[in-house]
């Protein structure tokens, strides 16, 4: 009975420290809202048929009014249409670059902490020089090298994320090895292997999930940030950076192509960074407000 009552009131006191912030509620509401996006855009859009690709020359250009709250673009399309389809592929796009990031970063980073000496040095030097170029910089040169799409630009996204994680893990690990429970680990005989995977890697768990919400935020960013310069996904596919890009040639005679994808970058960024606040202060003591 115990054993189900202590995580029961772990999760309420959790849950109670956390809608302590209003701030962090609201990044939980929004990030909520965009996941419902990615999920259901395509089919709660209200124009469908311009997410297939359709368009209506006769209502290209007209302002923002009921049957259009934010307008139609160049071809008539409803432009909220689009965004509500477009959080599909930058919310998708983001958490594959954060997700492919992190279990990159994490190995590498886990191998070189628990490891040490000559190991550490060579993939810490590998995850310096990586930090020496902008990463923007080199996500532009890898995905104009492989092409435009959404696989290669998240890969070369990825390419230029897992330093970060790398440096968290190595550092969370070198601080776990010396401990109690692994020395246990190995006076029973344990491997390296099952010492670093099962018994110290779940102990650091809790920063890296930090660190992936914080970085969700900028990840979409990115994202928009090769799709507004034409190596990122590419129109007919709705995304937020090549609604941008296509809008940035209209302004500011139609201001409201560019006004809805601006906003949802916004709320993504803006959800994404509160909601890694609030887990930030949920899980360590010495941030909580």
């Amino acid at each position: 009975m115990s054993a189900t009552v202590a995580p029961r009131q772990a999760f309420r006191r959790a849950a109670y420290r956390f809608t302590r912030s209003w701030l962090s509620v609201l990044g939980l509401v929004m990030v909520a809202g965009l996941l419902l996006l990615a999920v259901a855009g395509p089919w709660l859009a209200p124009f469908p048929d311009h997410v297939a690709g359709s368009v209506n020359t006769a209502a290209r250009f007209r302002p923002p009014s009921l049957a259009h709250p934010f307008g139609t673009n160049e071809v008539g399309q409803d432009v909220l249409s689009l965004v509500m389809a477009g959080a599909r592929v930058s919310i998708v796009a983001g958490l594959a670059v954060v997700m492919l990031g992190t279990l990159v970063g994490t190995v590498i980073g886990a191998i070189a902490g628990y490891a040490g000496g000559w190991v550490d040095e060579v993939l810490m030097r590998l995850a310096d020089l990586k930090l020496t170029i902008p990463g923007l910089m080199l996500a532009m040169a890898v995905a104009a090298a492989l092409g435009a799409g959404m696989a290669n630009m998240v890969f070369a996204i990825a390419l230029s994320w897992w330093p970060g994680y790398a440096r968290l893990v190595r550092a969370e690990v070198m601080a776990r090895k010396e401990e109690m429970f692994v020395t246990a680990a190995r006076a029973i005989g344990a491997s390296g292997t099952r010492i670093l995977f099962r018994h110290i890697l779940p102990n650091v768990a809790t920063p890296v999930i930090v660190k992936m919400s914080l970085d969700m935020g900028f990840a979409i960013l990115t994202v928009a940030s090769l799709g507004f310069i034409g190596i990122g996904v590419r129109p007919p596919t709705p995304e937020w950076g090549a609604m941008l890009s296509v809008a940035r040639g209209y302004m500011p005679d139609f201001w409201w192509m560019a006004l809805a994808p601006g906003m949802a970058i916004f709320v993504a960024v803006f959800g994404f960074n509160l909601l890694g606040d609030g887990l930030r202060d949920l899980f360590d003591p010495k941030a909580r407000r």
